[in-house]
């Protein structure tokens, strides 16, 4: 038996997200069916993590285990010639039995993309958040850092009505190693580092970040917003078409 880590790219647009979902086509379930297809196994790739629908990944990694005796520079070309072009297999290695794609993960980076030109070219509305509007980079960089260390995100979490229901309680503190804005040409692009991250948190940040740079509340408002603990707190969640996860570390 081999453990097998594979590094993905993919565009999330016509996907339900990483996961398996009934009756929607998810990465997961498009990547189990074609390893199912190469090997002749029925296997389900376990990911670093849950992208939601719509997200994208420069490098989202999954592992596996497999008895193919097929070699990872082979079986990654294999598995392009069934993937659809949405999904691209980077790179296939053997690891030891202990790696697993998320329990072994350390850290995460994520990127946020928004468009600032007045026109945005069907060609790129797929990949960033349209946003034409005056906002002040330099009060959403300010803010930004107020996301760096430690916190109880709750605020910028998404409610979970499955959790509640079950009356499941877990801890929503993570810690946050980078918080960047910058411009790119004609994009504002936000760049997160962290070691983990909740459902829906960064599009939430990016949400409330947007609030900061239209001048609605103040970068020194963040702090407050932790505090709150409540989600209602925060602003309304950016589009998903934004953000992408672009690395995980081990």
């Amino acid at each position: 038996m081999r453990n097998l880590k594979v590094a993905l790219s993919y565009d999330g647009t016509d996907f339900c997200g990483w996961q398996v979902q009934p009756d929607f086509p998810s990465v997961q379930g498009i990547l189990s069916s074609a390893i199912g297809r190469v090997t002749g196994e029925n296997v389900l790739p376990q990911g670093s993590g849950r992208t939601d629908a719509g997200v994208h990944a420069l490098a989202q990694v999954a592992s596996f285990c497999t008895e193919s005796p097929i070699p990872p520079e082979n079986l990654r070309k294999a598995l392009n010639d069934v993937l659809p072009n949405s999904i691209r297999i980077l790179e296939i290695t053997e690891q030891p039995a202990e790696f697993h794609a998320r329990k072994s993960a350390r850290a995460k980076t994520y990127r946020y993309r928004i468009y600032r030109g007045a026109t945005c070219s069907p060609f790129l509305a797929r990949y960033v958040w349209h946003y034409p509007y005056p906002l002040d980079l330099e009060k959403m960089t300010d803010a930004a850092a107020f996301v760096i260390g430690e916190h109880d995100f709750t605020s910028f979490a998404a409610v979970d009505p499955e959790r509640l229901r079950k009356g499941r309680s877990a801890s929503n503190v993570r810690r946050i190693f980078d918080s960047i804005w910058e411009q790119q040409d004609e994009e504002f692009i936000y760049t997160v580092r962290g070691n983990g991250f909740l459902h829906h948190m960064i599009r939430n940040l990016v949400g409330t970040f947007l609030l900061v740079g239209k001048g609605t509340i103040e970068p020194e408002d963040m702090s407050r917003i932790l505090q709150a603990r409540n989600r209602s707190a925060a602003a309304a969640t950016a589009p998903a078409s934004g953000l992408y996860l672009v690395s995980v570390e081990y």
